[in-house]
This record gives C-alpha cells, structure tokens and sequence, in this order.
C-alpha cells in the first residue's frame, strides 16, 4: 500500500490547494540563509523534496549549481520546464542517496520531513544526506515549529481554491498531527489525509547527532530571528556532516 505522501503530492489538488504559497517570502528566506552561509557561488546545492522547484529555480538564479529531487513526478515533469546546464531535476525518493554524487549544501524546506510511519525513515534521509554531503558539508532542515502548532491548532477550516470547496480537519494522536482534507468535484467525493510527526528541537539533536552531523545554528523564521519554542513560526536548523 502506497504511503499517503506518493499519491497526495502528486495530485492535482494538492498544488490547487496550496498554490498561493508567498513566493517573496521563500526567496527572502534563501537570501538570508546563503547570506549567512556565504557558500560561493557555483557550489553544489541539493534540493531534497523540492516540490515544483520553487527554491531550486531560485537558487540557481542566484548563480549556484541546483539539483533537485521530489517523489512527485508530476512535480518534476512540471519543474523540469526550468532545467539548464546547472539545474537539474529527477525524481528519487530522499532516504535514497543519489550515487556518485556530491553537493556543499542540502536543503529540506517547507517541511518536508516527518512524513513517514517509521521513525527509522526519518534516520534513513538523513543517512542519506550525510552520505551525499562532501566532507564539512552543511544541511538545513526547514521544519514547522511543533510547540507552536500543537497550541494554536485549529481544528476546523474551510477553504475555496479554484471553484473546489476543501473541508479540513486537523487531529493531534500519537506524537503526529493529522490533516485530513475532504471536496468534491465532478460529482465525486475525495478524501486525502496528510500525517507529519510532531518533531521538535530536541529529537532533531538526536537524530542528528545519531547520523554524522553537528548542529550548528538553530533559527525561529525566515529572517533568521532567535528560535524560541512558544512563539517561533518555524525551526530551522543548519548542521556541518563531521
């Protein structure tokens, strides 16, 4: 049986829900974080789960060398319309390394991670990264801010996006929120249920620790501000592979 993630991602209503996703704000976020970075240009750059390319197509235009990776292939078949002599995309699973391949820095935005039923997956990503990671390379993890989510959480919204009516239900159980998405259309009903491990700081320490890495920053939002666990809109944290 599928994982929910392989057939959510690659439907079309999932980027008809989510399409206004802020732009500026994404590439705000890449200016400051390669800012603070200061990887030189043309360095290697993995993005991992990329999505539509989004922030891979971003980065390349900010002069680095950009491949990225999703399970969706109808996300890649879209956002290979992008691709040049430095940037790439394929479809791979991210708990499977790429072969024979080295990059200075991967990301993992927007929350992609915590996806499976498995906390073992979640050390075989990593594993992975570590693996693809030239020696001293970097990895930031853009992750949502559990404490945060588990005390505003709103049970109940409705949402119109392109004429389609999105019913969405949010649960907390066993240590992962639940979010499942109901509508119609053409006279049919459909029901997706999207589930993410309720992952905070510190089980991040641990498993990044437990795979090769040192953490080495840990920020609250897109501008790099403090984290502080009840008010931070995001945890994202930048760790070196030893």
């Amino acid at each position: 049986m599928a994982d929910w993630f392989e057939s959510w991602f690659d439907s079309t209503y999932y980027h008809i829900l989510y399409k206004n996703r802020n732009a500026s704000e994404a590439e705000n976020f890449l200016n400051n974080l390669t800012g603070y970075l200061t990887i030189p240009k043309n360095s290697r750059i993995l993005d991992l789960a990329c999505g539509k390319g989004r922030h891979a197509v971003y980065l390349n235009s900010l002069g680095f060398d950009v491949t990225g990776v999703d399970l969706s292939p109808n996300s890649i078949s879209y956002a290979q319309k992008f691709t040049n002599d430095h940037l790439r995309f394929r479809v791979q699973d991210m708990r499977c390394p790429l072969e024979n391949q080295q990059f200075d820095l991967i990301l993992n935005l927007f929350t992609s991670f915590g996806y499976f039923e498995k906390l073992e997956d979640n050390l075989a990503v990593l594993h992975a990264a570590h693996q693809m990671l030239k020696p001293g390379g970097l990895l930031v993890i853009d992750f949502m801010n559990a404490v945060k989510v588990e005390h505003d959480l709103v049970n109940h919204e409705e949402k119109t996006c392109e004429q389609v009516n999105f019913t969405i239900n949010k649960v907390i159980k066993n240590g992962c929120i639940y979010k499942t998405i109901r509508f119609e259309d053409s006279g049919k009903v459909h029901e997706f249920t999207e589930r993410v491990q309720l992952l905070k700081r510190y089980d991040f320490e641990q498993m990044l620790q437990k795979t090769g890495f040192h953490l080495q920053a840990v920020f609250g939002d897109y501008n790099l501000g403090t984290f502080a666990p009840a008010v931070s809109e995001r945890l994202v944290l930048v760790a070196v592979k030893k």
